[in-house]
């Protein structure tokens, strides 16, 4: 199904949810336009086709009653000041990676990803049926937000890098780029860890100031041309198993939608998540074998490397126990993920490894 055909298909659906939720008609609203600030730069693969595809469904949805103006970072705030932006006023809502800002509160780092965390499916398995949901409205409340999510990149790669990295004391004083929780278990590590925008990470990367930067995965790293400054790249990581993206709404702004354009945006979002998460995931493939092409040498942490990322990563989770949203949205995340690897793992993943097996590749 191309862009256009799963758009109109996302806004019957769309209309159809709102049909059989509302409990009456909405009262039409007229047009309104809402302002949106990213944190992406304009034309970043993933995560501003993501925002696009978001504004495009609100806008199919809704008819062209209600449309979005989309701003790139520095165009009205800084790529790590949306979140400020809208808790504030000064913007409608945003588009973001939330594990951004676990300076607000470290539970936020949950609606992207977390060391050792959830695949992009085991996400969504807690987002919308274990409660996850809920838990990202407590905790946007508390900043004046109503947020969902809206984008998953999938599973991160490990990173670029200008060495080979074969044991964890490799890792001691690099400096590398790597936002969240996962850049708190790498500094434990000895690394010089650093959160760069992503508009600014090819230069730093190509001037030295980085010794390497974890990004998305192929296709949007690709994009990002991170291929021409280093070659040695590390597929899987322990960090960002399945990387959610955020929409925070002011929640002002969302009290004063009507009942219908409530729907449309919830809608939107939801079909932003499935359409973007499968973008990434058909396109990665061939991505890597381009890069491959290029020069690029492609590797896995070795097994020690990968106890040293999880013996550091129970420490830093367990460092936000004392704050209570934060101890009961890991229980209920892990209690969901335990659910959903326990059926995931006897199901899909046997039957991969039977399908590899029988024949081959």
């Amino acid at each position: 199904m191309d862009r256009r055909s799963f758009l109109r298909t996302s806004a019957l659906g769309g209309s159809a949810a709102a049909a059989t939720t509302l409990a009456a008609p909405a009262v039409a609203q007229g047009k309104r336009q809402l302002t949106m600030v990213t944190s992406w730069p304009r034309g970043f693969a993933v995560l501003d086709d993501a925002a696009s595809y978001f504004n495009e469904a609100v806008n199919a949805m809704s008819g062209g009653e209600l449309t979005i103006d989309k701003k790139a970072p520095g165009e009205l705030v800084g790529a790590f000041e949306v979140f400020d932006a809208v808790s504030s006023g000064q913007a409608d809502l945003y588009h973001s990676a939330d594990y951004y800002f676990i300076g607000q509160h470290p539970a936020y780092a949950y609606y992207t990803a977390v060391p050792f965390g959830a695949t992009a499916q085991e996400l969504t398995n807690w987002y919308y049926h274990g409660g996850g949901q809920d838990l990202h409205d407590e905790l946007g409340s508390i900043f004046g937000l109503k947020s969902f999510q809206c984008g998953n990149s999938g599973s991160q790669s490990g990173g670029w890098f200008r060495k080979e990295i074969n044991s964890a004391d490799d890792l001691n004083g690099l400096r590398f780029r790597m936002p969240g929780l996962g850049g708190k278990v790498l500094g434990k590590l000895g690394a010089s860890v650093q959160n760069i925008p992503g508009g600014e990470l090819y230069q730093a990367l190509s001037s030295g100031a980085l010794d390497g930067l974890e990004w998305v995965g192929p296709f949007a790293d690709e994009r990002a041309g991170f291929q021409e400054v280093a070659k040695i790249y590390y597929t899987a990581g322990f960090h960002e198993p399945g990387s959610g993206l955020s929409c925070g709404m002011n929640l002002e702004v969302w009290e004063s939608l009507s009942d219908q354009h409530k729907a449309i945006i919830d809608n939107a979002t939801k079909a932003t998540t499935a359409y973007q998460l499968s973008q990434t995931l058909a396109n990665n493939g061939a991505a890597l074998e381009r890069l491959q092409q290029q020069g690029v040498k492609t590797l896995q942490f070795p097994d020690d490397v990968w106890d040293a990322f999880g013996k550091a990563s129970a420490e830093v989770m367990d460092e936000n126990m004392d704050d209570d949203l934060f101890a009961r949205t890991r229980a209920s995340f892990e209690a969901s993920l335990a659910s959903s690897a326990s059926w995931i793992q006897k199901s899909d993943g046997y039957y991969v490894e039977q399908r590899t097996r029988v024949l081959g590749g």
